[in-house]
């Protein structure tokens, strides 16, 4: 009962804004110069009399300059390039969960809860987190270097379970181990590598690229790594097998002459 308070307290603050003393209506904000030189090419995308169309994605550029989250004065400035209220810039801030209006981390990470996530093992994954940077769901740690956030689907259910940091960079096939690691990496200022954190390329099965037509089965076994070294092994000792037959067949021929 005190989890649904609590989730239903939360909720009920995402489309509401608290003034505070880092975040108001007296906040400066402007896009730096380079950022200008965008907003003029987002809004070139647009007729003129639909230049509110390009609200999302100057709400998603303030907030890459401002480090992850959008402040109310970044959006009055997007209100008055595109002539439209400020409330309009509001509603859709409040909407959209990719937009933060709160600062976050260093890190800001967002892992996927949904379905095939979860039955993969994302309850792992967030549980790990929360006691590696001893922080809950929807907190920052006091270093500041990460935010735990929980999200919907992000697209990559075929390399479940996973995890979106800071809005781009996707971390796939994760265990509770390699979670850890990569924690372990960025408070060493290290970078882990992007992508499949099990060693497979994109979204590859173990036996490389399959298609219907091929022999081989596929394998249902989250040992990934012994699956594909077993089939490299099996691939090469064939090979080794179709040398020696071709050998052997040059050899016939050759006593033949």
């Amino acid at each position: 009962m005190l989890y649904r308070v609590i989730r239903r307290t939360f909720s009920a603050t995402l489309s509401t804004h608290r003034q505070t003393a880092y975040n108001n209506q007296d906040t400066p904000f402007d896009f730096t110069e380079t950022n200008y030189k965008e907003v003029d090419s987002i809004l070139a995308k647009y007729p003129p009399q639909y230049k509110r169309s390009a609200m999302i994605n100057l709400l998603y550029l303030a907030q890459k300059q401002c480090d992850g989250w959008v402040p109310l004065a970044a959006m009055n400035k997007i209100s008055k390039i595109l002539e439209v209220s400020e409330m309009d810039v509001y509603e859709v801030a409040s909407f959209f969960t990719m937009f933060n209006r709160e600062p976050v981390g260093k890190y800001h990470l967002q892992v996927c809860g949904t379905t095939p996530c979860m039955v993969r093992g994302a309850r792992e994954i967030i549980k790990t987190i929360e006691n590696e940077c001893h922080i809950l769901k929807n907190q920052t740690s006091k270093d500041g270097l990460f935010t735990l956030t929980e999200v919907e689907c992000l697209g990559a259910c075929v390399n479940a379970p996973m995890i979106q940091v800071n809005g781009e960079e996707v971390y796939e096939d994760l265990t509770p181990e390699t979670m850890k690691n990569m924690l372990d990496m960025w408070k060493a200022g290290k970078e882990p590598n992007v992508g499949p954190q099990n060693g497979r390329k994109n979204s590859e099965g173990p036996m490389g690229r399959t298609c219907l037509k091929c022999d081989s089965q596929v394998a249902q076994c989250r040992d990934f790594a012994k699956v594909k070294e077993d089939y490299a092994n099996k691939k090469a000792e064939d090979a080794k097998k179709a040398e020696a037959k071709k050998a052997e067949e040059a050899k016939k021929a050759q006593e033949k002459k």
